[in-house]
């Protein structure tokens, strides 16, 4: 069944160098994230001022409300945190409205253009299979909800999967985005690829590029 947890891999409970990832918990879901990297061997910290920042291995910024994020993120003064921490060559994972915050438009760390709620408004919300590459032959089940897609990607932009042609998985050097929500299933393979980044791990992951 797409999204089993048997697909997961198993938490990574004999290592005595877990990665200690930062969740941001301006708004959405960062509680689910924290929950699935934990259930990964990661250990989780919610990430609400610049000094959470401090020994951070990897950054998740989850889903929500992209405007409200994007307030937030300002407004607690968390920008050149974040950008700082993408630029060393840490993991950052952003998913939905973390796609969008990492866009050309919003932070500038990802050569993309996102289009918000492309699949339509919260009443469209749905869930379907989805092949990404570098995750093995089972589909992902994926929940999208005001769902954005990748509307350009640069030449360095992995496009990992799509859904009627539109990207919506994407990797470019360190960071990895998803246009649904991850941590809503028990499938957690994306968290554990966007770990695999972090340990300088092959993803195996050979996709397109789309050209912007």
């Amino acid at each position: 069944m797409a999204g089993s947890v048997e697909a997961t891999p198993p938490a990574r409970a004999d290592k005595p160098d877990l990665p200690r990832i930062g969740v941001l918990a301006v708004q959405g879901d960062f509680e689910a994230h924290r929950r699935a990297l934990e259930r990964l061997g990661a250990g989780a910290v919610e990430v609400r001022g610049p000094a959470d920042f401090d020994g951070l291995d990897g950054l998740v910024i989850p889903g929500g409300e992209s405007t409200t994020i994007e307030e937030g993120v300002a407004a607690y003064g968390l920008e050149q945190p974040i950008r700082e921490l993408a630029r060393s060559g840490r993991p950052v994972l952003g998913t939905c409205a973390g796609l969008i915050m990492l866009d050309r438009a919003h932070l500038g760390l990802m050569d993309i253009d996102a289009r918000r709620n492309a699949f339509g408004r919260q009443v469209h919300s749905f869930e379907q299979d989805v092949a990404v590459r570098g995750l093995g032959d089972e589909p992902l089940r994926a929940v999208f909800i005001r769902a954005p897609w990748i509307e350009r990607a640069g030449d360095g932009v992995e496009i990992l999967a799509e859904v009627d042609g539109h990207p919506v998985v994407a990797r470019e050097r360190n960071m990895l985005v998803a246009a649904f929500h991850p941590e809503l299933t028990d499938d957690l393979r994306l968290h554990a690829l966007f770990l695999a980044l972090g340990a300088g791990q092959d993803i195996g992951a050979h996709g397109r590029s789309s050209g912007a």
